[in-house]
This record gives structure tokens, C-alpha cells and sequence, in this order.
């Protein structure tokens, strides 16, 4: 439990050093992008490889889909190798989900394209397996609106079930970059107080700016004062995509003791279980099913999910922090048993400040910013919050007059700061005088898109990497030659 002593599957880990995996992960990656950058004569020596991060913002399913063709073009341009961390929060996860799903995708990134494509025309999930998962998430200690908001909505939008787990992919993206998905802590945004900022990657998930982290096989289980004391399995990949834009209302161990009396299971089995889709052998079936008492205790029970949701119990998880003490750790992640994490979109819509930790060293972002409304609110709040915990952050400096009609490629660099390129995906570049309407045609809130919306959406991202290869291999340049 310190900086200096390796982290052991079962107990936390504080310190700000890198995981011992991710670093050895990194290290590797570095010959990568060192052959990547020779082949456009950039040339420097092994230890002055520049760290270049992806950012990919929240946005729904147009964020999903406008991230898989940037990529898919930054591939075609030869510099899909440069990356050293692909990182998303919200929407970019659902596409990052998909990807990390293949083991060395991007060796073959435009026939995972199509197979994402495919799947996402496809015909869905169908009842009888989401009436299953649901069931298997109940089981858990924390059953909440964010496992029904991953089986009922998540499922609509990418179409499948992905139950793999982060660590299952742990040794099979050797060509890929690291990934890193990042949400934050609803008390500590509520009251401005403790860190925010939570990742999870492969190996490890934790408070990024504190230094507080578990193996992320345990990331869920129960500790107390450092050291496992029950084990959850692992959350799957569902569940992580659940986090997108949902009211994350759990319902505590204590509060389902209660719903787990025999009778209760039984009126949530009967509940989950599929009847066919004709509305009158539904209504038979209720009739039938739950009657008497039986239907009593059904209404007992939606009371009870009444009340979760307007207590308001967002992605409730056991606290790994608790009753620890360090002074290290603030005061306000180590009382409580259970933390709850949301939307990362909630505060600052892109993993800056998780990719911003000291250890990791970003040399250059390039950010794609998918964002509803003004398409500099979240470089803006990036800088803001970095300056005020003196984090190294660029000014950022946007003409008055580009804010509800942006340009495609963004600049902001300084002395001792790394640099950040900001990419709007609708400007008036691919999107003519209008980009507002294009945002409100595709807002977060819309249903799931059309073929002809996908490709539409995909046109207009790639556009924004196609036109801006050449600025994107300056400014890469440009931070090889000051490393």
C-alpha cells in the first residue's frame, strides 16, 4: 500500500508511478512509434520519442462512430502508429469498446470497420438475451438503473452483449495503443472536494490525480483498509459502456436484502422473463402470473425502484479507499463504503486530466472533440481546471466570432506545456456555414442512427482528418524537434 511496495492483485496501490505493466506496455510502444516517425524523416533517438495521446470526447452514438472513422483515416495517412494512449470517455468508449473487442485492431482496422458497421445495421438484441443479462446483473451486490440503462440502451445503440472484461484483452494489443477510459466521482464533483478523476485501463483503475489505484480485476470488489475483503467479478464491458450519459441509481446491499426475500426474486423473475411480443399474450400472461399477492408484492417492488431513482444513487460501487488512512489520500475518498462514478462528460467532456497525470508525460493531444453545443467548452474547462491545480496546460485563445462557427484544426502550445490540437467534428470546413444544424440533426439524444445517417456522421469526420494530415505531421514534428 505505498509507492514503493508493487501492487498484488487484492490490495491498493497509492503512489503516482505508472502501473508496472503499463509502463513495460509503453516502453514497447515506443519502438513503434520510433519506426512510425522515421518513415515521414522524423528522426530522434530512443529516449526523446515524443508520448502523443488521442482523445476522444463524449457524444453518443456520434461520437462512437465519427472516432472509428478518424481513426480508420489516420490509419490510411500512415500515422495510427504514432499513438501512444487512445483515450475516450462517454460516447468514444462505445467505439473504443469495439475495437479493443479484436485483438491487434488496428492491423486491420478497415475489415473491423466494416465488421462494426455490420453489426450496428444489424437487426439488435434480441429480448430473450437482454431478459437473461438483466438476471445475471441482479445477482450482484449493486443492481442499479445503470445495469438496466447498459441492457435496455446501451444494447440499442452498438447491438451486441460484449461481456469480455478489460483484463481478458490485457496481452492482446501488442500493435495497438494503450487504452485508457475514464469516468469521474459524483461526490467529489458534487462537492468540489478529493479528485474527480477516475481511469480504468487493463491493469489497473483508480483516482488519477491522487494516486489511489486497484488491479482492475478487482476494481468493484470489496476492500477495506487497503486489503480485498470480497470479491465481485469483474465489471464487463456492458457495463462499462452503461456509464454513457446515465443516471447511475443503484440499489444498496442493504436496501436488497430486502428485495431478495423469496418472493420478491420471484416477482422480478417473472418481471424479467420474456413473454412473445403480441400485447395480448402479454396481458394473459400478467393476468395469470401475477395475481393476487403476488402482483401486490410487483407494486412493492417498483416502489422501491421509485425510490432509488429519486434518492438519485448514481453508479454505486464499493469504495476501495475505505477505512484507509493516509495522508496522502484526501479525507473525503476514505469514509464511505460505496463511491459512486458517472459520466466523465459531466464535468469535462474528454480525458485531459487523467491523460495529464506527471508519469505519463503528454508531449501532444490531439483532441476530436464530438461535443453537443459550443465546440470549445471542453478545451476551455480543461485549461481552467489545469490551472487551477497548477497542472501544464496551453492557453487557449479562440477568436470570438468561431465559436458557433468553428474551424477544423486548433493549435495551443506554450512554453513547458504540452501541445493540444482541438478538432471540432462539425466546422465550417466539411459542414458549410451551418455546423449548428448539422449538431442539432445528430444530437446525443437521437435514436439510433440510420446506414444513411452512419455514413453521413463518417463522412464528415474523416473529412476532418483527410484535410489536416499535413498540420497534424508538423505539429507531430514540431514536438519531436523540442523533446
Amino acid at each position: 500500500m505505498s509507492a514503493s511496495k508493487p501492487q498484488e492483485s487484492g490490495e491498493v496501490r497509492l503512489g503516482h508511478s505508472l502501473n508496472k505493466k503499463e509502463e513495460e506496455f509503453v516502453a514497447r510502444r515506443k519502438n513503434t512509434v520510433l519506426q512510425c516517425l522515421q518513415k515521414f524523416n522524423i528522426h530522434c533517438s530512443q529516449d526523446k520519442v515524443p508520448n502523443i495521446a488521442l482523445l476522444g470526447s463524449g457524444g453518443g452514438q456520434r461520437a462512437m462512430v465519427a472516432l472509428l472513422e478518424c481513426l480508420v483515416q489516420i490509419d490510411k495517412a500512415g500515422l495510427l502508429d504514432c499513438f501512444l494512449y487512445l483515450s475516450g470517455v462517454s460516447g468514444s468508449t462505445w467505439c473504443m469498446a469495439s475495437l479493443y473487442k479484436e485483438p491487434n485492431w488496428s492491423t486491420k482496422l478497415e475489415t473491423v470497420k466494416e465488421n462494426i458497421i455490420k453489426r450496428l445495421g444489424g437487426p439488435g438484441v434480441s429480448w430473450d438475451d437482454k431478459s437473461a443479462k438483466l438476471k445475471k446483473y441482479y445477482m450482484k451486490d449493486f443492481f442499479s438503473l445503470t445495469d438496466l440503462w447498459a441492457v435496455l440502451f446501451v444494447t440499442s445503440y452498438v447491438k451486441e452483449i460484449d461481456e469480455q472484461t478489460l483484463t481478458d484483452q490485457r496481452d492482446q494489443h501488442n500493435e495497438d495503443p494503450y487504452p485508457i477510459y475514464a469516468v469521474i466521482d459524483k461526490q467529489c464533483k458534487r462537492r468540489e472536494e478529493g479528485d474527480p478523476w477516475f481511469e480504468i485501463s487493463p491493469h489497473e483503475a483508480g483516482y488519477s490525480l491522487t494516486g489511489a489505484f486497484v488491479d482492475t480485476c478487482d476494481f468493484g470488489s470489496q476492500f477495506d483498509n487497503g486489503l480485498k475483503k470480497k470479491h465481485q467479478d469483474e465489471m464487463d464491458m456492458l457495463y462499462l459502456q452503461g456509464n454513457k450519459l446515465c443516471s447511475r441509481t443503484a440499489v444498496t446491499c442493504r436496501e436488497r436484502n430486502v428485495i431478495k426475500d423469496d418472493w420478491k426474486y420471484e416477482c422480478y423473475q417473472e418481471l424479467l422473463n420474456p413473454v412473445d411480443a403480441d400485447p395480448s399474450a402479454l396481458e394473459q400472461s400478467s393476468k395469470t402470473k401475477l395475481t393476487g399477492k403476488l402482483f401486490l408484492k410487483c407494486c412493492i417492488c417498483f416502489i422501491d425502484l421509485c425510490r432509488c431513482i429519486t434518492q438519485r444513487i448514481w453508479g454505486r460501487n464499493y469504495n476501495f479507499l475505505h477505512n484507509m488512512t493516509d495522508e496522502s489520500v484526501p479525507a473525503a475518498l476514505l469514509q464511505k463504503e460505496t463511491r459512486d462514478l458517472i459520466d466523465a462528460g459531466l464535468l469535462i467532456n474528454s480525458p485531459y486530466l487523467s491523460m495529464l497525470r506527471k508519469e505519463r508525460n503528454i508531449d501532444l493531444f490531439i483532441a476530436l472533440d464530438f461535443s453537443d453545443g459550443d465546440p470549445f467548452t471542453t478545451v476551455r474547462e480543461a485549461a481552467k481546471t489545469c490551472k487551477k491545480l497548477n497542472i501544464p496546460f496551453p492557453e487557449v485563445n479562440v477568436p470570438s466570432d468561431e465559436g458557433k462557427k468553428p474551424k477544423d484544426f486548433y493549435v495551443f502550445k506554450g512554453q513547458n506545456v504540452p501541445t493540444v490540437i482541438h478538432m471540432p467534428l462539425f466546422n465550417v470546413v466539411n459542414c458549410g456555414d451551418k455546423p449548428g444544424d448539422w449538431r442539432k440533426k445528430y444530437g446525443i439524444l437521437k435514436g439510433p442512427y440510420s446506414a444513411e445517417m452512419i455514413t453521413e456522421v463518417m463522412g464528415v469526420a474523416g473529412k476532418n482528418i483527410s484535410n489536416n494530415i499535413e498540420k497534424l505531421l508538423e505539429e507531430i514534428r514540431a514536438v519531436a524537434e523540442a523533446k
